[in-house]
Protein backbone atom coordinates (compact mmCIF):
# COMPACT_ATOMS: atom_id res chain seq x y z
CA UNK A 1 0.00 0.00 0.00
CA UNK A 2 1.54 3.56 -1.12
CA UNK A 3 1.46 5.95 1.91
CA UNK A 4 -0.80 8.18 0.19
CA UNK A 5 -3.40 5.35 0.38
CA UNK A 6 -2.64 5.20 4.02
CA UNK A 7 -3.46 8.56 5.12
CA UNK A 8 -6.93 8.21 3.28
CA UNK A 9 -7.18 4.67 5.11
CA UNK A 10 -6.36 6.26 9.06
CA UNK A 11 -3.41 4.43 9.61
CA UNK A 12 0.14 5.07 10.00
CA UNK A 13 2.39 6.17 7.22
CA UNK A 14 5.87 7.30 6.69
CA UNK A 15 5.58 11.58 6.14
CA UNK A 16 9.09 11.31 4.86
CA UNK A 17 8.24 8.74 1.92
CA UNK A 18 9.36 10.42 -0.90
CA UNK A 19 6.09 10.51 -3.20
CA UNK A 20 4.53 12.73 -0.54
CA UNK A 21 7.60 15.38 0.04
CA UNK A 22 7.30 15.84 -3.70
CA UNK A 23 3.94 16.65 -3.58
CA UNK A 24 4.63 19.07 -0.27
CA UNK A 25 7.92 20.58 -1.97
CA UNK A 26 5.74 21.43 -5.01
CA UNK A 27 3.06 23.04 -2.70
CA UNK A 28 5.56 24.53 -0.46
CA UNK A 29 6.98 26.49 -3.65
CA UNK A 30 3.53 27.21 -5.04
CA UNK A 31 2.77 28.94 -1.63
CA UNK A 32 5.65 31.02 -1.94
CA UNK A 33 4.67 31.74 -5.66
CA UNK A 34 1.37 33.30 -3.94
CA UNK A 35 2.86 35.12 -1.19
CA UNK A 36 5.00 37.04 -3.41
CA UNK A 37 2.35 37.82 -5.10
CA UNK A 38 0.34 41.69 -5.12
CA UNK A 39 -3.28 41.81 -4.20
CA UNK A 40 -4.21 43.33 -7.81
CA UNK A 41 -2.85 40.11 -9.36
CA UNK A 42 -6.09 38.11 -9.34
CA UNK A 43 -5.50 35.72 -12.19
CA UNK A 44 -2.17 35.48 -11.25
CA UNK A 45 -3.31 33.90 -8.18
CA UNK A 46 -6.15 32.04 -8.92
CA UNK A 47 -4.17 30.18 -11.41
CA UNK A 48 -1.94 29.43 -8.51
CA UNK A 49 -4.79 28.30 -6.29
CA UNK A 50 -5.81 25.92 -9.20
CA UNK A 51 -2.61 23.97 -9.22
CA UNK A 52 -2.80 24.34 -5.18
CA UNK A 53 -5.73 22.87 -4.20
CA UNK A 54 -8.35 19.86 -4.90
CA UNK A 55 -10.85 22.21 -5.87
CA UNK A 56 -11.97 25.95 -5.00
CA UNK A 57 -14.95 27.29 -5.90
CA UNK A 58 -16.19 30.31 -7.60
CA UNK A 59 -16.17 33.70 -5.77
CA UNK A 60 -13.52 32.68 -3.63
CA UNK A 61 -10.71 35.19 -2.01
CA UNK A 62 -7.80 34.45 -0.08
CA UNK A 63 -5.88 37.26 1.25
CA UNK A 64 -2.11 35.93 1.94
CA UNK A 65 -0.11 34.99 3.00
CA UNK A 66 -1.07 31.12 2.86
CA UNK A 67 0.64 28.18 3.71
CA UNK A 68 -0.73 24.69 2.74
CA UNK A 69 0.99 21.54 3.19
CA UNK A 70 -0.71 19.20 0.31
CA UNK A 71 -2.66 21.35 -1.18
CA UNK A 72 -4.35 18.84 -3.30
CA UNK A 73 -6.20 17.20 -0.11
CA UNK A 74 -8.11 20.45 0.44
CA UNK A 75 -11.30 21.22 -1.26
CA UNK A 76 -13.07 24.51 -0.76
CA UNK A 77 -16.41 25.89 -1.53
CA UNK A 78 -17.89 29.09 -3.17
CA UNK A 79 -17.41 32.22 -1.93
CA UNK A 80 -14.74 31.43 0.54
CA UNK A 81 -12.86 34.25 2.51
CA UNK A 82 -9.94 33.14 4.17
CA UNK A 83 -7.86 36.50 5.86
CA UNK A 84 -3.98 36.59 6.81
CA UNK A 85 -2.01 33.98 7.37
CA UNK A 86 -4.44 30.79 6.59
CA UNK A 87 -3.05 27.65 7.44
CA UNK A 88 -4.15 24.51 6.31
CA UNK A 89 -1.73 21.01 6.89
CA UNK A 90 -4.02 18.79 5.00
CA UNK A 91 -2.43 15.58 5.70
CA UNK A 92 -6.07 14.03 5.57
CA UNK A 93 -8.61 15.51 3.82
CA UNK A 94 -9.95 18.68 4.78
CA UNK A 95 -13.59 19.87 3.36
CA UNK A 96 -14.67 23.40 3.44
CA UNK A 97 -18.51 24.17 2.83
CA UNK A 98 -19.70 26.99 0.67
CA UNK A 99 -20.09 30.63 2.08
CA UNK A 100 -17.37 30.39 4.76
CA UNK A 101 -15.94 33.74 6.31
CA UNK A 102 -12.20 33.10 7.98
CA UNK A 103 -10.58 35.43 10.21
CA UNK A 104 -6.78 36.03 10.81
CA UNK A 105 -4.28 33.37 11.24
CA UNK A 106 -7.09 30.43 11.05
CA UNK A 107 -4.91 26.67 11.49
CA UNK A 108 -6.80 23.88 10.56
CA UNK A 109 -4.28 20.51 11.78
CA UNK A 110 -5.19 16.91 10.43
CA UNK A 111 -1.90 14.56 11.59
CA UNK A 112 -1.91 13.31 14.98
CA UNK A 113 1.51 12.23 16.59
CA UNK A 114 2.07 9.03 19.10
CA UNK A 115 2.53 10.91 22.41
CA UNK A 116 4.99 8.04 23.88
CA UNK A 117 8.06 9.79 23.07
CA UNK A 118 10.18 6.73 21.97
CA UNK A 119 7.45 6.22 19.38
CA UNK A 120 6.86 9.46 18.23
CA UNK A 121 11.10 9.45 16.92
CA UNK A 122 10.45 5.82 15.21
CA UNK A 123 8.54 2.53 14.82
CA UNK A 124 8.99 -0.43 12.74
CA UNK A 125 6.92 -0.71 9.63
CA UNK A 126 5.62 -3.99 8.14
CA UNK A 127 9.28 -4.54 5.95
CA UNK A 128 11.06 -4.07 9.37
CA UNK A 129 12.36 -0.32 8.64
CA UNK A 130 12.59 2.15 11.53
CA UNK A 131 10.92 4.88 10.52
CA UNK A 132 8.73 8.00 12.12
CA UNK A 133 5.41 7.72 11.20
CA UNK A 134 2.02 9.24 12.09
CA UNK A 135 -1.37 9.35 11.22
CA UNK A 136 -4.50 11.75 9.95
CA UNK A 137 -7.97 12.12 10.70
CA UNK A 138 -10.27 14.72 8.13
CA UNK A 139 -11.65 17.78 9.00
CA UNK A 140 -15.02 18.68 7.93
CA UNK A 141 -16.38 22.10 7.58
CA UNK A 142 -20.43 23.14 6.64
CA UNK A 143 -21.57 26.65 4.54
CA UNK A 144 -21.80 29.41 6.17
CA UNK A 145 -19.76 29.16 9.06
CA UNK A 146 -17.82 32.57 10.50
CA UNK A 147 -14.58 31.53 12.19
CA UNK A 148 -12.65 34.95 14.42
CA UNK A 149 -9.01 35.42 14.46
CA UNK A 150 -6.27 32.88 15.63
CA UNK A 151 -9.04 29.84 15.31
CA UNK A 152 -7.05 26.52 15.16
CA UNK A 153 -9.55 23.48 14.14
CA UNK A 154 -7.69 19.95 15.22
CA UNK A 155 -7.62 16.31 13.33
CA UNK A 156 -10.81 14.76 12.76
CA UNK A 157 -13.60 17.80 13.45
CA UNK A 158 -16.58 18.08 12.05
CA UNK A 159 -17.95 21.80 12.24
CA UNK A 160 -21.94 21.83 11.44
CA UNK A 161 -23.54 24.37 9.15
CA UNK A 162 -23.94 28.34 10.09
CA UNK A 163 -21.50 28.19 12.84
CA UNK A 164 -19.43 30.88 14.87
CA UNK A 165 -16.20 29.82 16.31
CA UNK A 166 -14.84 32.95 18.35
CA UNK A 167 -11.60 34.00 18.17
CA UNK A 168 -9.22 32.43 19.77
CA UNK A 169 -10.97 29.32 20.10
CA UNK A 170 -9.22 25.30 19.98
CA UNK A 171 -11.61 23.03 18.52
CA UNK A 172 -10.82 19.95 19.58
CA UNK A 173 -14.24 17.89 18.94
CA UNK A 174 -17.54 18.39 16.80
CA UNK A 175 -19.24 21.26 17.02
CA UNK A 176 -23.37 20.88 15.98
CA UNK A 177 -24.85 23.23 13.10
CA UNK A 178 -26.11 26.34 14.16
CA UNK A 179 -23.79 26.57 17.49
CA UNK A 180 -21.78 29.54 19.09
CA UNK A 181 -19.01 27.81 19.55
CA UNK A 182 -15.83 29.46 21.86
CA UNK A 183 -13.04 28.82 24.17
CA UNK A 184 -10.04 26.52 24.88
CA UNK A 185 -10.77 23.78 24.45
CA UNK A 186 -13.96 24.95 22.40
CA UNK A 187 -17.20 24.17 23.58
CA UNK A 188 -21.11 25.18 22.29
CA UNK A 189 -21.93 28.42 24.35
CA UNK A 190 -25.55 28.22 22.94
CA UNK A 191 -27.79 27.83 19.59
CA UNK A 192 -28.00 30.96 16.93
CA UNK A 193 -31.28 31.71 16.80
CA UNK A 194 -33.01 34.51 15.04
CA UNK A 195 -32.81 36.46 18.20
CA UNK A 196 -29.61 37.12 17.14
CA UNK A 197 -30.69 38.83 14.00
CA UNK A 198 -29.30 42.41 13.34
CA UNK A 199 -33.07 43.37 13.42
CA UNK A 200 -33.06 43.96 17.32
CA UNK A 201 -29.72 46.03 17.23
CA UNK A 202 -31.47 49.21 15.71
CA UNK A 203 -28.53 51.20 16.99
CA UNK A 204 -26.07 49.23 14.87
CA UNK A 205 -28.30 48.29 12.25
CA UNK A 206 -29.10 52.24 11.53
CA UNK A 207 -30.59 52.84 8.24
CA UNK A 208 -29.85 49.41 6.29
CA UNK A 209 -32.24 46.26 6.36
CA UNK A 210 -31.77 42.46 6.86
CA UNK A 211 -32.71 40.82 3.37
CA UNK A 212 -34.94 38.21 4.55
CA UNK A 213 -34.10 34.28 3.70
CA UNK A 214 -30.59 35.22 2.72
Amino acid sequence: MREEEKIKAGILFHPGDEELRAIKRRTHNLNVDYNNTYEDETEKRSGILARILGEFGEGGFIQGPIAFHYGIHTRIGRNFFGNFNLTIQDDADVIIGNDCNFGPNVTIVTPVHPLVAGERKAMLTAGGEQKSLCYARPVYIGNNCWFGASVTVCPGVTIGDNCVIGAGSVVTRDIPADSFAAGVPCRVIRRITEADSMVHKPEVLADNQVIPGI
